[in-house]
């Protein structure tokens, strides 16, 4: 299945370690940024007009990573994003970072939609699920509960 969102990213010093290499924290931050982009250049949902106007939260819930090779200063990694499921209010996304010598790390992510205001989960926006079925298409059928 081919991912839904792809891009690649530089390895930057502040990613890394006093050895050159990345800092397993820096992959989530990594990680982080690699999902909004999609929120905002994939789907077309402005991420910092989610969470700041509209007082919709996405945390994370549930992730589960591994590591595969190290990454370097100076390398670029292919990011890569697959939906594997949409629930009313949760969000389960498959995620890797590739070098040019196979997988650095793998992701398992699930999000869920929440109020601030409440801090409950609630059902995606009608804007932000009519975006993640787009994304979905003839692909995978969506769950309907969660």
């Amino acid at each position: 299945m081919e991912p839904v969102f792809e891009r690649e990213v530089l390895v930057r010093f502040g990613h890394c370690d006093p050895g050159g290499t990345v800092f397993f924290a820096r992959y989530f931050e990594m990680l982080q940024a690699f999902v909004e982009d999609w929120f905002n250049e994939g789907l077309q949902v402005d991420y910092a007009e989610l969470i700041g106007t509209r007082h919709i939260g996405l945390p994370t819930v549930q992730l589960q990573t591994r590591f595969e090779r190290i990454s370097r200063l100076g390398e670029r990694l292919t990011q890569r994003l697959w939906i594997e499921r949409v629930g009313r209010s949760s969000l389960t996304l498959r995620i890797s970072f590739d070098g040019p010598d196979g997988p650095r790390a793998a992701f398992g992510q699930v999000l869920v939609c929440t109020s601030q205001l409440s801090h409950q989960s609630q059902a995606f926006p009608e804007d932000v699920r009519a975006a993640l079925l787009r994304a979905v298409g003839p692909r995978t059928r969506p769950g309907a509960a969660d």
